[in-house]
């Protein structure tokens, strides 16, 4: 089930600026050799990212779920000055492929990799995050969105991913898969939170904005 008509899509990446040369050759070989290259941000999500971070100019980041190292990149170009992005991935396999574009895009000194599980390495992290990304798996959303709060500073905002799930999140219970159930438990989770703000775009597969009061 499409959430956007591949029309709309194609429309909206006509007036969205371009991919880097950098970001076309990374969305390529991803697709060419990576299993399930749909988890890629690509061109018009990662964009979003991009001038959400541009509009933020966060001092700290942190992305759960770096896949190949797309939306690390797009998230990074807004960074303060002095400002450093953490991201996690549990995959090691695509640890070189991810690390070797971050190198290529200059990166290398503002973004450090975390190969393992999230949830035994955020609570390592001694840091107050400005921006967190979260695009990893669906049912570990909730645990991550309190294993964060407190790391997110008053103000600040998370993004997470994925959280219209293929469209399946309207269709009829018993039609959608765990994963879907796990958006709509985490979605209804951050909505009734009365210390967050919540935004759900329909861009891409959805993204749910929160915003730490």
């Amino acid at each position: 089930m499409e959430v956007i008509s591949q029309d709309i899509q194609a429309f909206a990446e006509k007036y969205t600026t371009p991919e880097t040369e950098l970001l076309y050759r990374l969305h390529r070989e991803t697709y060419l050799k990576v299993d399930q290259p749909h988890m890629l941000s690509g061109h018009v999500q990662g964009r979003f990212l991009t001038m959400v971070s541009q509009m933020m100019r966060p001092q700290r980041i942190l992305e759960i779920g770096t896949y190949t190292g797309y939306s690390a990149i797009c998230l990074a170009q807004g960074l303060a000055d002095n400002g450093h992005l953490h991201t996690i991935d549990i995959n090691e396999e695509l640890e070189e492929m991810s690390g070797r574009y971050i190198t290529e895009a200059g990166l290398r000194d503002r973004i450090t990799q975390h190969t393992g599980k999230a949830a035994e390495i955020i609570p390592q992290l001694n840091e107050v995050f400005d921006l967190v990304f979260i695009d990893a798996d669906k049912a570990g959303y909730i645990g991550y969105y309190d294993l964060v709060w407190e790391k997110l500073r008053p103000g600040g905002f998370m993004l997470a991913d994925n959280v219209l799930y293929h469209g399946e999140v309207v269709l009829a219970e018993e039609e959608q898969s765990n994963n879907a159930k796990a958006m709509i438990s985490f979605c209804r989770k951050a909505v009734a939170d009365e210390r967050a703000e919540t935004l759900l775009l329909s861009l891409r597969d959805g993204v749910l904005m929160i915003r730490k009061k």
